[in-house]
């Protein structure tokens, strides 16, 4: 969204008034904790921190925007306590409690609900109550009439519009034949059980030069000034560029891979222990995590099936071709030979084999091999004479 400077101002004022309807909530819930009393429930703090509220000379300015902001803020409040619940009793992983937003956090965002009674205009705008008619430049058309919208500001400066819309069935891609087995990894993006590799992008590598210079202009200014803030909005962009490039790559990949295959399979990898090593930078640079998530709701949507399998299968140490565990190999060979069978497997490839083997897919593991290696005789067929006969040529 590309609003007006007065549309910028009363959206920094919506921004601000959800803030300190939350953080009112917030504290009246942990006052209520500290002395022993019930939990307040939503309708009470509602009356109290909103309707009341605008009645009194301090929270006057809460009457300047949309009451349904406001509300939404609460609702906020209240799912991050269920989570933060839910965490304890182990129905999901465990979160913090809840936290005071601050008015110098960079991203804020407001909820509007069909309550608001906001719109789209003919002329393709988004009009929300209290704030105008915003120019949008739509990335896409609704499939169906939006219920809730979200206004996000983000670190860049730049504004967004999320919208909440019901879609049916008709996304069902029609079946496919392929399955295929994905081993992610930092030297190719993803490797395929069909052979193929993809390498990958390194987005934060290549804007290494770029963000230096951005954050050592940022250092050297003044803190509290404003050609601080001006530097500190040039570091949120060029970050925001990476991100987004990075973003659109795993889009674009996952769609393809979820257009292409039927099914998918790919490894739970432990991401949090590989951030915990020299590889951190390349690993969330790479953002499996993102992209798998990806991968999983898109089949969801498409109808197709997406399989999870366990992080300890030796997917690296097994043969694809005739099964033997080889044991574990350092990181720098890529291509090793089978024991058993005498297989020269690529690493990789044999890996994604195997993902997909262990998912239950119907894969063929001739991709995992690089060239046909020699296969002993049986002991019984390595030869009859035990000793060497004298030749009879002449």
């Amino acid at each position: 969204m590309y609003p007006s400077a007065g549309q910028r101002t009363a959206l920094a004022g919506a921004f601000g008034c959800a803030r300190v309807v939350y953080n009112d909530a917030l504290r009246a819930r942990e006052t209520a904790r500290s002395e022993g009393l019930p939990f307040p429930k939503a309708g009470d703090l509602s009356k109290q921190l909103i309707t009341k509220a605008k009645q009194t000379p301090q929270r006057a300015w809460l009457g300047e925007v949309s009451a349904v902001v406001l509300q939404q803020s609460l609702r906020d409040l209240d799912t991050a306590y269920k989570k933060f619940f839910d965490g304890l009793k182990g129905k999901r992983p465990r979160m913090g409690a809840p936290q005071y937003k601050s008015r110098k956090d960079t991203r804020q965002a407001v909820r509007f609900t069909a309550n608001a009674r906001w719109s789209i205009t003919p002329g393709r705008k988004l009009r929300l109550p209290k704030i105008g008619d915003l120019k949008v430049k739509w990335s896409r058309t609704l499939p169906s009439t939006p219920s809730t919208v979200t206004v996000i500001k983000d670190s860049a400066g730049r504004y967004f519009a999320s919208f909440v819309v019901e879609t049916g069935p008709t996304e069902v891609l029609p079946k496919a034949t392929p399955e295929v087995g994905i081993d992610l990894g930092l030297g190719h993006f993803a490797v395929l059980s069909n052979g193929t590799k993809i390498d990958s992008p390194r987005f934060l590598r290549r804007a290494e030069k770029r963000l230096k210079k951005a954050q050592r202009a940022l250092s050297r200014k003044e803190k509290g000034s404003k050609n601080r803030d001006k530097a500190r909005q040039k570091v949120a962009r060029a970050h925001a560029r990476v991100a987004d490039a990075r973003r659109e790559f795993h889009h674009q990949l996952s769609t393809r891979l979820i257009r292409e295959n039927q099914a998918v399979a790919v490894e739970d990898l432990a991401v949090k222990g590989l951030a915990r090593t020299r590889l951190a930078k390349s690993v969330h640079d790479a953002g499996w995590s993102a992209f798998v998530t990806m991968l999983e709701y898109k089949a969801a949507r498409y109808g197709r099936t997406f399989i999870r399998i366990g992080r300890f299968e030796p997917t690296s140490q097994v043969c694809s071709a005739c099964g033997a565990k080889d044991g574990p190999k350092p990181l720098h060979v890529r291509v090793w030979s089978c024991g058993a069978c005498g297989a020269v497997l690529d690493r990789d490839i044999n890996a994604a084999v195997n993902v997909a083997k262990a998912a239950g897919l119907a894969v063929s593991a001739r991709g995992a091999q690089v060239r046909p290696g020699l296969v002993p005789a049986p002991r019984s067929e390595a030869g009859t004479h035990p000793k060497p006969q004298p030749s009879t040529a002449r």
